[in-house]
């Protein structure tokens, strides 16, 4: 397969559809070289191709941290830039999985807040899953994220109260 054919599967179709993005995650986990020409999707001028390069992109970051950390400044950006729910819920997964120092991790912690007000329930509940995988290896965070979780357990969406439970024992076990 040529270079250009990754973001070629992320084409067309229905904007509800995922199209061949864990086909594109597939690739590059099998040839990790490749993972620049799906990160060059995140700033495709077309919508489906963001949110598959995307969807592709953490798929493929889930067992290979390591890939993302020559985009980490690009990340971080797109983190605070991103008005698309699909982009926003993938990135608020990927961006855990940076080695991040402090002002970043804050930096990160307060763009994760303000996804917590998006419209879209999914990016909240992913907003909180970022927020706790950030926490969960720094422990000066912990407390104001399980405030957080807390918090939406009292007014969130449905799905964010019961994301909120699961992460808030997870927390809580690293406390003890």
């Amino acid at each position: 397969m040529a270079p250009k054919d990754i973001l070629a599967l992320l084409q067309g179709g229905d904007v509800r559809s995922t199209g061949r993005a864990d086909q594109a995650a597939a690739i590059v986990s099998k040839d990790p070289k490749r993972f620049p020409e799906l990160m060059a999707g995140l700033w495709s001028d077309d919508r489906l191709i963001r949110m598959r390069a995307a969807d592709a992109a953490e798929k493929a970051t889930r067992k290979n941290h390591a890939l993302l950390a020559p985009y980490k400044k690009e990340i971080l950006g797109l983190l605070r830039e991103a008005t698309e729910k699909e982009l926003r819920w993938h990135l608020a997964a990927m961006v855990p999985r940076l080695r991040l120092n402090a002002r970043e991790r804050r930096e990160a912690m307060t763009f994760l807040n303000k996804y917590l007000e998006d419209k879209s329930s999914i990016v909240k509940t992913f907003a909180l899953q970022g927020l706790t995988d950030l926490a969960e290896n720094e422990p000066a965070i912990q407390a104001e994220v399980m405030e957080i979780l807390e918090q939406s357990l009292r007014s969130g969406t449905p799905a964010m109260k019961a994301r909120s439970r699961k992460l808030l024992k997870r927390l809580q076990k690293l406390e003890r």
